[in-house]
């Protein structure tokens, strides 16, 4: 039996771009400062990411489920990563962990050019239909993350969507110096902990940004 709660409201009766600015509006009061990155959010979509059954759901500051025992992030969480990221226009972004597309589809609105890893190849299909839906261009590919995406490196901006227990050393090697990763790191039963990692002539420079919970990260 499912533990979530039920919708509150009919989908159908939900003003989805008045729920979408209120919810943008909370995050620049958490202390979202990117005005492209609260811009972006103000135009995906969110409900288009989640099933019928919890659209009605799509714009409260929480992860949902999607499928295959997966979530799509946290609103909150997800324009924290953006932001972190620095990616917008001219920027070569590599996305590890595709699931239902919502933060891909977040990172395409910020103007970059994205390329997003899903082991899961239903996951990626699925996400694939979606942004075709929204106009929206992104390269997914099937695949294990942990490995990146070397043919297309080095790349500005590496986001991972889900939580390794370790830093993949070949994200970072398919990062350019002055790039940033953005990762989880820490088993699902530990606290987690996300990093922003900067890549310098010298070596990474690590910042520990705040504790989060993600789901981890297989292939490795």
């Amino acid at each position: 039996m499912s533990t979530d709660p039920p919708p509150t409201q009919h989908a159908s009766l939900i003003d989805f771009a008045a729920a979408r600015a209120s919810l943008v509006q909370k995050l620049e009061q958490r202390g979202i400062r990117s005005r492209a990155v609260l811009d972006a959010l103000s135009l995906v979509p969110r409900e288009r990411f989640v099933g019928s059954e919890l659209q009605a759901l799509a714009y409260e500051d929480r992860a949902l489920p999607i499928e295959l025992e997966q979530t799509i992030s946290q609103p909150y969480i997800v324009a924290l990563m953006s932001e972190l990221s620095g990616a917008g226009p001219g920027q070569k972004v590599l996305e590890i962990g595709t699931g239902c597309g919502y933060q891909t589809a977040v990172l395409v609105a910020l103007g970059a050019e994205v390329y997003s890893v899903e082991l899961l190849a239903p996951l990626s299909l699925a996400a694939r239909q979606r942004l075709a839906q929204l106009e929206l261009q992104a390269e997914l590919r099937v695949g294990n993350g942990y490995l990146g995406l070397p043919e297309h490196a080095p790349y500005d901006a590496i986001l991972v969507t889900a939580a390794p227990r370790e830093v993949p050393r070949a994200l970072l090697q398919q990062l350019r110096v002055g790039g940033r990763l953005v990762v989880p790191i820490g088993a699902s039963d530990e606290e987690q902990q996300l990093l922003l990692i900067r890549r310098s002539t010298e070596g990474e420079l690590v910042e520990h940004i705040a504790p989060v919970r993600f789901v981890p990260m297989v292939g490795g």
